[in-house]
């Protein structure tokens, strides 16, 4: 691409796309945010302006610079609001059909024929996305981590068909534009972090299950003995039990290795729709709101 990115999209307004939408828009980027639908458009516009406080409140973000940032931000429920983007990042639910839905549909909406389309998945192939469209060699991994406005990170992820053009797009923009660290992976499930993290992970899930230790106890030992500023339970509830879970399912598909294996509890947890924070019930307990 030749041109600075300036206009981005954002398809998926959870937690993960909200905060990418509203890192963009505190870059003075023109923001088009696409959720399934009008109220959940008005759902996600509500979560940044929360997110927008919260960060003035704490002193992040000046009281002038978030007023500036809301305006930039368009809340949609039509995809077809994405047509003039240069760079949209799809950041739906974790799960591949509904992210090669979206990637076969940007592919016939967004006009630039240079404009970047990258997922923030955690743990799926790029290459299957990719090859969901017609331009394999404009679609590219740019995997943010949760809090997205706090965490300096960004994953990226070319496909074998990715081409030199677009990773340097993304790396100047996620470096240049938003002043986040890149770090480059190949295109294997988990890519660099959730390749390492989510083992750790759920080997404290497996202790708890087995009843060796609470889920306090696992917590308080390694933010205490470790220096961790998290334990590995409250990192499972921040994350979601249903995306831990489809991260693991897609590590173990494609190693086939038992540390990657959701553990029973963990699957179960899911069926009950104990998720963690976003559900105020996980390994821990959280008031909703």
């Amino acid at each position: 691409m030749s041109a600075r990115i300036e206009r981005v999209g954002v398809v998926g307004a959870g937690r993960m796309g909200a905060g990418i939408a509203e890192i963009c828009a505190r870059a003075g980027l023109d923001t088009v945010v696409c959720e399934a639908d009008a109220t959940a458009a008005r759902g996600a516009r509500e979560r940044v302006a929360a997110s927008l406080d919260r960060a003035v409140d704490k002193g992040k973000v000046t009281a002038s610079a978030a007023q500036d940032a809301l305006p930039r931000l368009v809340f949609t429920g039509t995809l077809q609001d994405l047509a003039d983007r240069q760079l949209v990042v799809e950041a739906v639910v974790e799960n591949a059909a509904a992210k090669t839905e979206v990637f076969a549909a940007l592919d016939k909406i967004v006009e630039d024929p240079e404009a970047v389309l990258a997922t923030n998945t955690s743990s799926l192939p790029v290459m299957r996305l990719g090859m969901a469209t017609r331009s394999a060699d404009r679609v590219v991994g740019l995997h943010f981590f949760n809090p997205v406005p706090v965490l300096p990170l960004v994953e990226v992820v070319p496909s074998l068909h990715t081409s030199a053009g677009t990773v340097a797009a993304v790396e100047a923009f996620a470096t240049g534009t938003l002043g986040k660290t890149v770090v480059r992976s190949r295109d294997r499930a988990g890519f660099v972090v959730n390749a390492l993290l989510v083992p750790y992970v759920l080997a404290a899930v497996r202790m708890a299950e087995s009843g060796f230790a609470t889920a306090a106890d696992i917590d308080a030992g390694m933010e205490l003995g470790c220096a961790h500023p998290m334990g590995p339970l409250k990192l499972a509830d921040l994350i979601g039990l249903d995306t831990l879970a489809s991260i693991a399912e897609s590590l173990y598909d494609e190693f086939r290795e038992p540390l990657y294996a959701p553990p029973p509890l963990l699957q179960r947890m899911v069926q009950a729709g104990l998720l963690g924070r976003k559900s105020g019930r996980g390994f821990h307990v959280y008031g909703r709101g």
